[in-house]
């Protein structure tokens, strides 16, 4: 009975941790006016070219292995430090689209269903990433593609643009130009 108690403790614990973790950390953003100090710049060609396999295949055939195992955990940490500003992005941008769907506009609400959506599912990729490249930092001749978290991204950008120009016409190459 003892055990089934711990276990079942246990699988709160983990389900509350995974539900933090996919949300993220309360922003101090709850609408596009306020967007703009809380996210982090994404260069998605320089994480893409992080993460490009012809790229690391270059490197790979012309770099020593002890130079191309040193040069590569550099560029997966770059990487890292670009999927970890996507996820606190994602984060944010969870949050504005939820207090967006409370428009009387249906149109804004079916934008901000879609913005709400692509956040969730890139930090959902994004969470999964962080592992992947931690792994690769330790091991860096291992082949995993991120593909998925650039691709997501430039989604999620291109959600955010439509809801601002919905919302605030005016101020959406602003807004879209902080992310």
């Amino acid at each position: 009975m003892i055990t089934v108690l711990i276990l079942g403790l246990f699988a709160l614990l983990m389900m509350a941790v995974m539900l933090h973790a996919v949300r993220g950390q309360s922003g101090s953003a709850h609408n596009l006016e306020q967007l703009e100090g809380c996210t982090q710049p994404v260069d998605l060609e320089a994480f893409r070219n992080l993460t490009d396999p012809g790229e690391e295949q270059y490197l790979r055939e012309r770099l020593a292995p002890a130079d191309y195992r040193a040069i590569q955990r550099e560029r997966l940490r770059a990487a890292l430090g670009y999927v970890q500003r996507a996820a606190h992005n994602a984060s944010i941008l969870l949050q504005v689209g939820e207090v967006a769907r409370r428009n009387p506009d249906p149109e804004i609400v079916k934008a901000a269903d879609e913005l709400v959506a692509s956040a969730l599912r890139l930090r959902i990729y994004t969470l999964l990433a962080v592992g992947l490249l931690y792994g690769r930092i330790l091991v860096p001749q291992a082949r995993w593609n991120f593909g998925q978290v650039a691709a997501d991204y430039q989604g999620l950008r291109e959600r955010v643009a439509k809801l601002c120009r919905l919302q605030l016409p005016a101020q959406a190459g602003r807004i879209s130009a902080a992310l």
